[in-house]
Protein backbone atom coordinates (compact mmCIF):
# COMPACT_ATOMS: atom_id res chain seq x y z
CA UNK A 1 0.00 0.00 0.00
CA UNK A 2 1.27 3.48 -0.90
CA UNK A 3 -0.27 6.53 0.75
CA UNK A 4 0.30 10.12 -0.39
CA UNK A 5 -0.07 12.83 2.26
CA UNK A 6 -0.49 16.52 1.38
CA UNK A 7 2.36 18.92 2.00
CA UNK A 8 0.18 21.05 4.27
CA UNK A 9 -1.28 18.10 6.20
CA UNK A 10 -0.76 18.14 9.97
CA UNK A 11 2.27 16.18 11.13
CA UNK A 12 -0.09 14.00 13.14
CA UNK A 13 -1.44 12.44 9.91
CA UNK A 14 1.80 10.72 8.88
CA UNK A 15 2.53 9.83 12.49
CA UNK A 16 -0.91 8.20 12.88
CA UNK A 17 -0.46 6.15 9.70
CA UNK A 18 2.95 4.90 10.83
CA UNK A 19 1.56 4.04 14.26
CA UNK A 20 -1.38 2.19 12.70
CA UNK A 21 0.99 0.15 10.54
CA UNK A 22 3.04 -0.76 13.61
CA UNK A 23 -0.11 -1.75 15.50
CA UNK A 24 -1.03 -4.15 12.68
CA UNK A 25 2.48 -5.62 12.61
CA UNK A 26 3.30 -4.09 9.21
CA UNK A 27 6.53 -2.45 8.09
CA UNK A 28 6.21 1.17 6.96
CA UNK A 29 8.63 3.73 5.56
CA UNK A 30 8.12 7.42 4.85
CA UNK A 31 9.67 9.33 1.92
CA UNK A 32 9.15 12.81 0.52
CA UNK A 33 6.98 12.72 -2.60
CA UNK A 34 7.06 14.85 -5.75
CA UNK A 35 4.34 17.06 -4.29
CA UNK A 36 6.46 17.96 -1.26
CA UNK A 37 4.39 15.94 1.16
CA UNK A 38 5.04 12.51 2.62
CA UNK A 39 4.67 9.27 0.71
CA UNK A 40 4.29 6.28 3.01
CA UNK A 41 4.91 2.75 1.82
CA UNK A 42 3.37 -0.04 3.88
CA UNK A 43 4.13 -3.72 3.50
CA UNK A 44 0.48 -4.76 3.59
CA UNK A 45 -2.89 -3.04 3.84
CA UNK A 46 -4.50 -0.84 6.50
CA UNK A 47 -8.26 -0.68 7.14
CA UNK A 48 -10.03 2.31 5.61
CA UNK A 49 -10.79 3.76 9.04
CA UNK A 50 -7.07 4.11 9.77
CA UNK A 51 -6.71 6.25 6.65
CA UNK A 52 -9.64 8.62 7.27
CA UNK A 53 -7.26 11.41 8.25
CA UNK A 54 -6.85 15.05 7.21
CA UNK A 55 -4.45 15.51 4.28
CA UNK A 56 -4.52 11.99 2.85
CA UNK A 57 -4.40 12.64 -0.91
CA UNK A 58 -4.28 9.19 -2.45
CA UNK A 59 -4.18 5.53 -1.47
CA UNK A 60 -2.83 2.86 -3.81
CA UNK A 61 -3.82 -0.47 -2.29
CA UNK A 62 -1.76 -2.51 -4.78
CA UNK A 63 1.90 -1.95 -5.50
CA UNK A 64 4.99 -3.60 -6.87
CA UNK A 65 7.11 -5.60 -4.46
CA UNK A 66 9.73 -2.85 -4.72
CA UNK A 67 7.20 -0.21 -3.70
CA UNK A 68 9.64 2.41 -2.34
CA UNK A 69 11.83 2.20 -5.44
CA UNK A 70 8.88 2.28 -7.85
CA UNK A 71 7.49 5.12 -9.94
CA UNK A 72 4.25 4.79 -8.00
CA UNK A 73 6.12 6.20 -5.02
CA UNK A 74 7.96 9.00 -6.81
CA UNK A 75 8.53 10.08 -10.39
CA UNK A 76 12.21 11.01 -10.01
CA UNK A 77 14.93 11.21 -7.39
CA UNK A 78 18.26 12.91 -6.94
CA UNK A 79 21.09 11.79 -4.69
CA UNK A 80 23.68 14.17 -3.29
CA UNK A 81 27.24 12.89 -2.88
CA UNK A 82 29.06 15.69 -1.14
CA UNK A 83 28.07 18.67 -3.28
CA UNK A 84 27.57 16.60 -6.45
CA UNK A 85 24.04 15.75 -7.59
CA UNK A 86 23.29 12.47 -9.35
CA UNK A 87 19.99 12.40 -11.24
CA UNK A 88 17.77 15.00 -12.95
CA UNK A 89 20.69 16.89 -14.44
CA UNK A 90 23.88 16.65 -16.45
CA UNK A 91 25.48 13.18 -16.37
CA UNK A 92 27.97 12.73 -13.55
CA UNK A 93 31.39 11.17 -14.16
CA UNK A 94 32.80 9.01 -11.36
CA UNK A 95 36.37 7.90 -12.02
CA UNK A 96 39.55 6.63 -10.44
CA UNK A 97 41.68 3.50 -10.09
CA UNK A 98 40.14 0.10 -9.45
CA UNK A 99 42.26 -0.28 -6.32
CA UNK A 100 43.91 2.22 -4.01
CA UNK A 101 47.63 1.49 -4.39
CA UNK A 102 49.17 4.06 -2.04
CA UNK A 103 48.45 7.48 -0.59
CA UNK A 104 50.66 9.21 -3.15
CA UNK A 105 49.27 7.22 -6.09
CA UNK A 106 45.67 7.91 -5.09
CA UNK A 107 46.29 11.65 -4.81
CA UNK A 108 48.02 11.63 -8.21
CA UNK A 109 45.10 9.73 -9.75
CA UNK A 110 42.52 12.01 -8.11
CA UNK A 111 44.19 15.16 -9.45
CA UNK A 112 44.41 13.60 -12.92
CA UNK A 113 40.77 12.50 -13.15
CA UNK A 114 39.55 15.80 -11.74
CA UNK A 115 41.49 17.70 -14.41
CA UNK A 116 39.92 15.38 -16.99
CA UNK A 117 36.42 16.34 -15.82
CA UNK A 118 35.38 13.77 -13.20
CA UNK A 119 33.49 15.14 -10.20
CA UNK A 120 33.41 12.07 -7.91
CA UNK A 121 36.42 9.91 -7.12
CA UNK A 122 36.34 6.12 -6.94
CA UNK A 123 38.85 3.63 -5.57
CA UNK A 124 38.75 0.29 -3.81
CA UNK A 125 40.22 0.06 -0.32
CA UNK A 126 38.76 -3.44 0.13
CA UNK A 127 38.68 -5.56 -3.03
CA UNK A 128 36.67 -8.75 -3.56
CA UNK A 129 38.72 -10.79 -6.02
CA UNK A 130 37.94 -14.06 -7.75
CA UNK A 131 41.39 -15.41 -6.91
CA UNK A 132 42.45 -15.51 -3.25
CA UNK A 133 45.98 -14.69 -4.43
CA UNK A 134 45.07 -11.43 -6.18
CA UNK A 135 45.62 -8.04 -4.55
CA UNK A 136 42.88 -7.59 -1.94
CA UNK A 137 43.29 -3.89 -1.20
CA UNK A 138 44.97 -1.82 1.49
CA UNK A 139 42.06 -1.81 3.96
CA UNK A 140 41.86 1.15 6.29
CA UNK A 141 45.11 2.54 4.89
CA UNK A 142 43.29 2.72 1.56
CA UNK A 143 40.43 4.65 3.16
CA UNK A 144 42.95 7.08 4.61
CA UNK A 145 44.49 7.52 1.16
CA UNK A 146 41.09 8.27 -0.36
CA UNK A 147 40.38 10.81 2.38
CA UNK A 148 43.74 12.45 1.68
CA UNK A 149 42.88 12.66 -2.03
CA UNK A 150 39.56 14.29 -1.11
CA UNK A 151 41.41 16.83 1.04
CA UNK A 152 43.64 17.76 -1.89
CA UNK A 153 41.00 17.90 -4.63
CA UNK A 154 37.74 18.55 -2.79
CA UNK A 155 36.16 15.61 -4.64
CA UNK A 156 33.82 13.32 -2.67
CA UNK A 157 34.61 9.63 -3.05
CA UNK A 158 32.82 6.30 -3.27
CA UNK A 159 34.37 3.03 -2.14
CA UNK A 160 33.17 -0.50 -1.61
CA UNK A 161 32.11 -2.04 1.69
CA UNK A 162 32.06 -5.83 1.74
CA UNK A 163 30.81 -6.87 5.18
CA UNK A 164 28.11 -5.62 7.57
CA UNK A 165 30.72 -5.38 10.32
CA UNK A 166 32.79 -2.97 8.20
CA UNK A 167 30.02 -0.49 7.37
CA UNK A 168 30.69 1.88 10.27
CA UNK A 169 34.40 2.02 9.50
CA UNK A 170 33.93 2.71 5.80
CA UNK A 171 31.12 5.20 6.45
CA UNK A 172 33.42 7.16 8.77
CA UNK A 173 35.61 7.93 5.74
CA UNK A 174 33.53 7.65 2.58
CA UNK A 175 30.99 10.04 1.06
CA UNK A 176 29.21 7.14 -0.65
CA UNK A 177 29.16 3.41 0.06
CA UNK A 178 29.43 0.97 -2.83
CA UNK A 179 27.76 -2.44 -2.83
CA UNK A 180 29.63 -4.53 -5.38
CA UNK A 181 27.98 -6.91 -7.81
CA UNK A 182 29.07 -9.95 -5.78
CA UNK A 183 27.20 -8.54 -2.78
CA UNK A 184 23.99 -7.38 -4.47
CA UNK A 185 22.14 -10.21 -2.71
CA UNK A 186 24.04 -9.95 0.58
CA UNK A 187 20.90 -9.04 2.51
CA UNK A 188 22.55 -8.46 5.91
CA UNK A 189 24.90 -5.99 4.21
CA UNK A 190 22.02 -4.27 2.38
CA UNK A 191 20.12 -3.89 5.64
CA UNK A 192 23.18 -2.46 7.38
CA UNK A 193 23.94 0.18 4.72
CA UNK A 194 20.25 1.04 4.86
CA UNK A 195 20.87 2.21 8.42
CA UNK A 196 24.20 3.95 7.75
CA UNK A 197 22.86 7.30 6.59
CA UNK A 198 25.24 7.55 3.61
CA UNK A 199 24.39 7.48 -0.11
CA UNK A 200 24.76 4.02 -1.65
CA UNK A 201 25.95 2.92 -5.10
CA UNK A 202 24.33 -0.47 -5.75
CA UNK A 203 25.87 -2.51 -8.57
CA UNK A 204 23.86 -5.12 -10.42
CA UNK A 205 24.85 -8.76 -9.91
CA UNK A 206 26.38 -10.77 -12.75
CA UNK A 207 23.19 -12.75 -13.38
CA UNK A 208 20.54 -10.65 -11.62
CA UNK A 209 17.23 -9.83 -13.26
CA UNK A 210 15.98 -6.25 -13.27
CA UNK A 211 13.40 -7.14 -10.62
CA UNK A 212 16.05 -8.73 -8.39
CA UNK A 213 18.20 -5.63 -8.83
CA UNK A 214 15.35 -3.34 -7.77
CA UNK A 215 14.47 -5.62 -4.86
CA UNK A 216 18.03 -5.24 -3.57
CA UNK A 217 17.56 -1.48 -3.72
CA UNK A 218 14.28 -1.95 -1.85
CA UNK A 219 16.15 -3.72 0.97
CA UNK A 220 18.29 -0.62 1.45
CA UNK A 221 15.33 1.75 1.26
CA UNK A 222 13.15 -0.37 3.52
CA UNK A 223 15.79 -0.03 6.23
CA UNK A 224 15.73 3.74 6.16
CA UNK A 225 17.98 4.91 3.32
CA UNK A 226 16.39 6.45 0.19
CA UNK A 227 19.74 7.70 -1.16
CA UNK A 228 20.35 4.88 -3.62
CA UNK A 229 21.99 5.06 -7.05
CA UNK A 230 21.84 1.99 -9.29
CA UNK A 231 24.79 0.90 -11.41
CA UNK A 232 24.46 -1.28 -14.51
CA UNK A 233 27.87 -2.95 -14.76
CA UNK A 234 27.30 -5.76 -17.22
CA UNK A 235 25.96 -9.29 -16.94
CA UNK A 236 27.24 -12.72 -17.96
CA UNK A 237 25.73 -14.31 -21.04
CA UNK A 238 26.52 -17.32 -23.21
CA UNK A 239 28.94 -15.19 -25.24
CA UNK A 240 32.51 -15.46 -23.97
CA UNK A 241 33.93 -12.80 -26.31
CA UNK A 242 33.77 -10.19 -23.56
CA UNK A 243 34.35 -10.37 -19.82
CA UNK A 244 30.77 -9.16 -19.34
CA UNK A 245 28.06 -7.72 -21.58
CA UNK A 246 26.86 -4.22 -20.75
CA UNK A 247 23.07 -4.48 -20.64
CA UNK A 248 21.98 -1.06 -21.90
CA UNK A 249 18.36 -2.22 -22.07
CA UNK A 250 18.47 -1.93 -18.30
CA UNK A 251 18.86 1.86 -18.36
CA UNK A 252 15.61 2.93 -20.09
CA UNK A 253 13.92 -0.21 -18.79
CA UNK A 254 14.60 0.69 -15.17
CA UNK A 255 13.57 4.29 -15.80
CA UNK A 256 10.13 2.96 -16.77
CA UNK A 257 9.91 1.18 -13.41
CA UNK A 258 11.87 3.18 -10.84
CA UNK A 259 12.64 6.74 -9.80
CA UNK A 260 16.18 5.89 -8.70
CA UNK A 261 19.12 7.37 -10.66
CA UNK A 262 21.15 4.87 -12.67
CA UNK A 263 24.74 5.05 -13.94
CA UNK A 264 26.62 2.66 -16.21
CA UNK A 265 30.04 1.06 -15.77
CA UNK A 266 31.54 0.41 -19.24
CA UNK A 267 34.85 -0.64 -17.67
CA UNK A 268 33.45 -3.81 -16.11
CA UNK A 269 30.65 -3.99 -18.67
CA UNK A 270 33.12 -4.66 -21.48
CA UNK A 271 36.38 -5.65 -19.78
CA UNK A 272 38.25 -3.95 -22.62
CA UNK A 273 39.89 -0.55 -22.54
CA UNK A 274 39.33 -0.13 -26.28
CA UNK A 275 35.53 -0.32 -25.89
CA UNK A 276 35.04 1.97 -22.90
CA UNK A 277 34.71 5.22 -24.89
CA UNK A 278 32.05 3.99 -27.29
CA UNK A 279 30.05 2.21 -24.60
CA UNK A 280 30.21 5.30 -22.39
CA UNK A 281 28.50 7.26 -25.15
CA UNK A 282 26.02 4.44 -25.68
CA UNK A 283 25.17 4.51 -21.97
CA UNK A 284 24.53 8.25 -22.01
CA UNK A 285 22.44 7.90 -25.17
CA UNK A 286 20.37 5.26 -23.36
CA UNK A 287 19.59 7.85 -20.67
CA UNK A 288 22.07 7.03 -17.90
CA UNK A 289 22.55 9.62 -15.17
CA UNK A 290 26.30 9.15 -15.20
CA UNK A 291 29.34 6.99 -15.81
CA UNK A 292 31.37 4.87 -13.39
CA UNK A 293 34.83 4.47 -14.92
CA UNK A 294 38.18 2.97 -14.01
CA UNK A 295 40.94 5.47 -14.80
CA UNK A 296 44.63 5.38 -13.88
CA UNK A 297 47.64 7.54 -14.82
CA UNK A 298 49.40 4.39 -16.11
CA UNK A 299 46.84 1.60 -16.63
CA UNK A 300 49.41 -1.00 -17.67
CA UNK A 301 51.00 -0.72 -14.23
CA UNK A 302 47.72 -0.76 -12.27
CA UNK A 303 47.54 -3.40 -9.53
CA UNK A 304 44.11 -4.57 -10.71
CA UNK A 305 41.94 -4.41 -13.84
CA UNK A 306 44.50 -2.53 -15.92
CA UNK A 307 43.20 -4.13 -19.13
CA UNK A 308 39.87 -2.31 -18.76
CA UNK A 309 41.24 0.92 -17.27
CA UNK A 310 41.54 4.13 -19.31
CA UNK A 311 44.06 6.96 -19.11
CA UNK A 312 43.19 10.50 -17.94
CA UNK A 313 43.52 11.67 -21.55
CA UNK A 314 40.94 9.11 -22.67
CA UNK A 315 38.73 10.13 -19.74
CA UNK A 316 38.82 13.75 -20.89
CA UNK A 317 37.67 12.71 -24.36
CA UNK A 318 34.81 10.73 -22.84
CA UNK A 319 33.75 13.64 -20.61
CA UNK A 320 33.69 16.06 -23.53
CA UNK A 321 31.95 13.72 -25.95
CA UNK A 322 29.29 12.51 -23.54
CA UNK A 323 28.53 16.03 -22.31
CA UNK A 324 27.92 17.18 -25.90
CA UNK A 325 25.88 14.06 -26.66
CA UNK A 326 23.73 14.45 -23.55
CA UNK A 327 23.04 18.09 -24.29
CA UNK A 328 22.10 17.25 -27.86
CA UNK A 329 19.75 14.43 -26.97
CA UNK A 330 18.18 15.68 -23.76
CA UNK A 331 18.95 19.32 -23.06
CA UNK A 332 18.32 21.63 -26.01
CA UNK A 333 15.19 22.69 -27.92
CA UNK A 334 16.89 25.08 -30.39
CA UNK A 335 17.38 23.28 -33.73
CA UNK A 336 20.44 25.33 -34.74
CA UNK A 337 22.13 24.71 -31.40
CA UNK A 338 21.40 21.00 -31.69
CA UNK A 339 23.00 20.91 -35.15
CA UNK A 340 26.12 22.69 -33.88
CA UNK A 341 26.50 20.29 -30.95
CA UNK A 342 25.86 17.30 -33.19
CA UNK A 343 28.76 18.39 -35.41
CA UNK A 344 30.95 18.90 -32.32
CA UNK A 345 29.98 15.46 -31.02
CA UNK A 346 30.82 13.85 -34.36
CA UNK A 347 34.25 15.48 -34.28
CA UNK A 348 34.88 14.28 -30.73
CA UNK A 349 33.84 10.76 -31.64
CA UNK A 350 36.25 10.82 -34.56
CA UNK A 351 39.05 11.94 -32.26
CA UNK A 352 38.28 9.27 -29.66
CA UNK A 353 37.93 6.45 -32.20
Amino acid sequence: MIIAVAQDAPASTSAAILQAAMAHGLTARCLTGDHGGDVIGIGGSLPAEDLALPGVLDVKPAHKSYMLASLECRSASTVMVGDVQIGNGAPVVIAGPCSVESREAQIEAAVAVQRAGATILRGGAFKPRTSPYSFQGLGEAGLEALAAARDVTGMPFVTEVMEPEMVDLVADYADMLQIGSRNMANFPLLKRVGKAGKPVMLKRGFSATIEEFLMSAEYIMAHGNSQVVLCERGIRTFDTTFRFNLDLNAVPGIKELSHLPIVVDPSHGTGRRSLVKRMSMAGIAAGADGLFLEAHPDPDKALSDGYQTITPAELRQIVQATAALSETLFGIDDDAAIEDIALETAALVAVSA
